[in-house]
């Protein structure tokens, strides 16, 4: 028999936005599908009526069109498989059903909740199995013919597998090992509802999983319970040959305290949980994305692909094709992942220093629109190349280099009162304060033909050098005319970017307000 061929799905369920630990489990599932050249398959979960939230299914799609994971198959993408939605596969499920019903693996159970509630508080840690099934109203207790009319009669019922006590159950996981469980512990599980006329997510991930020839089942820790019952139902079905093999991720921890990540950690530590902005339509709660808040999807896919694995190395950056020769399933971690939400805003800044000053600029350029900038891309992307290295999202860079583009209307009352000089009288020798020493910079720069970068320096340099004064409280005070505050890059690159008619526009509005200092401190550091 040839080896089989890899076939992996990611199915989520229709119930709102996509948490980002099920991203972390699809890209998981992607990495490993592409790095066995095998098929990763899209299917929508969606049996649970009452749980169905409109837009869900849409929102789910473009999270992962957004993040570059694409897929094979499935939903919106076609495939000889479908129909890759649940609820479309109605009439398949009830052929399991009634082949689990005829060779007795399964049987119809008429309890009511009102019954399954008595029960409950009649038997400490009750559960339906082989010790209590005896004592409900089921096909195993009732004649046939009542369960006939019962049925006839349009009584809701379920049907629950039938679950022998006595087997050890062996579960083989591809990141726990063996993982061995009896199955008296095992209760008899509901595979179908009557009352929808739909299978619940045990029996229906199991014939899908079959029929889809899915080859392997990557899935979160919190399914790892239902491993042994799936087992029993392959067996049951007789499909022991084309079981899949499982592999249960690490669950995505709190960045502090104990327990799985949540919505709620996100909103109390001021992080999205969401890969996109997800509008609630029932209660109209909008929560924040990944994407809106301005992370790059690179940046998203690289944080994610290091919670709860490693390549064994110092590596840290890696593309989405970089990824794929290199992951290991089973090189996962048991133990769950701490949610370093910090690293993310990391990953972001680093990909913001690998992307070039032209790509950033275009994701700046409209930001730059909307506060009236009518400067080329080509300036837009002057100033990102001198500034994109200190922000860590691209919607930082416009406060933090504003000043650019518009002449400063106020300054910064804490930078005034260290950077403006009175004139000093100290042993050394008198030198005037900041409104005489700029003045007279004005003039040197009103001399310079060549206003370039490199000229401007060698001439103020050596003007200050000639006049005897500080170094820093010449450019400490110059700074604080053409940026309002004491913060920018190279004196020099803001204004050979400025050019001399606005360099020396803002130095002369300066001297108007500045005129009479605050104080007169002591102190340069900022060149």
């Amino acid at each position: 028999m040839s080896e089989r061929r890899v076939r992996v799905r990611f199915a989520p369920s229709p119930t709102g936005a996509l948490h980002i630990g099920g991203v972390r489990t699809a890209l998981y599932n992607y990495l490993f599908a592409r790095q066995h050249g095998g098929d990763l398959v899209f299917r929508i979960e969606d049996t649970d009526s009452t749980r169905f939230v409109p837009g869900a299914e849409e929102y789910i799609i473009e999270s992962f069109r957004w993040l570059g994971i694409r897929f094979d198959e499935g939903v919106s993408y076609g495939g000889d498989k479908g129909p890759y939605r649940q609820s479309e596969r109605r009439d398949i499920y009830k052929q399991y059903v009634k082949q689990l019903l005829d060779n007795g693996k399964a049987y119809i159970a008429f309890d009511t909740p009102q019954e399954l509630e008595q029960k409950r508080q009649e038997i400490q840690n009750f559960q339906y199995d082989a010790k209590t099934r005896g004592m409900m109203r089921n096909s195993l207790t009732l004649p046939q013919e009542e369960v006939e009319r019962l049925v006839a009669d349009g009584h809701q019922y379920v049907v629950r597998f039938k679950i022998e006590p006595g087997e050890t159950v062996l579960v083989n996981d591809l990141i726990r090992g063996e993982v061995r469980v009896q199955s008296d512990i095992l209760d008899d599980k509901v595979l179908y509802k009557s009352a929808d006329q739909l299978p619940t997510y045990h029996l229906a991930n199991i014939v899908d999983d079959h029929l889809m020839e899915i080859s392997h089942v990557i899935r979160g820790e919190e399914w790892l319970p239902s491993a042994p019952l799936h087992v029993l139902l392959y067996r049951a079905f007789g499909w022991e040959d084309t079981m899949p093999q499982f592999a249960h991720l690490p669950l995505l921890l709190k960045p502090d305290g104990k327990g799985k990540l949540s919505k709620r950690d996100g909103d109390r530590l001021g992080f999205p949980v969401f890969p996109l902005e997800w509008h609630d339509p029932k209660t109209g709660d909008v929560s924040r994305g990944y994407r809106e808040d301005g992370y790059f999807p690179e940046a998203v896919i690289n944080f994610l692909a290091l919670l709860g694995w490693n390549p064994g190395t110092e590596q840290e950056l890696f593309t989405l094709d970089e990824l794929v020769p290199l992951f290991d399933i089973t090189k996962c971690s048991k133990a769950g992942a701490k949610f370093a939400y910090e690293k993310g805003i990391w990953f972001n800044h680093e990909y913001i220093l690998k992307k070039s000053a032209e790509e950033i600029a275009t994701l700046f350029e409209p930001i730059c629109r909307e506060h009236g900038v009518t400067d080329s891309k080509e300036r837009i992307t002057q100033v990102v190349s001198m500034m994109k290295d200190r922000v860590n999202f691209v919607k930082e860079l416009w406060p933090l280099c504003s000043f650019f583009f518009e002449a400063p209307t106020q300054y910064d009352e804490k930078t005034v009162k260290k950077r403006w000089k009175t004139p000093s009288c100290s042993p050394e020798g008198a030198e005037p304060g900041s409104a005489q020493q700029l003045m007279e910079l004005m003039d040197v720069l009103q001399g310079i033909d060549d206003f370039s970068l490199e000229n401007q320096e060698q001439m103020v340099h050596a003007w200050i050098e000639q006049k005897g004064y500080k170094l820093g409280n010449i450019m400490n005070a110059w700074r604080l005319t053409l940026v309002g505050e004491g913060k920018g890059p190279g004196m020099f690159d803001i204004s050979a970017f400025l050019g001399k008619e606005e360099t020396i526009k803002r130095m002369k509005r300066a001297i108007e307000v500045l005129g009479a200092p605050l104080s007169s401190p002591e102190g340069d550091t900022n060149v």
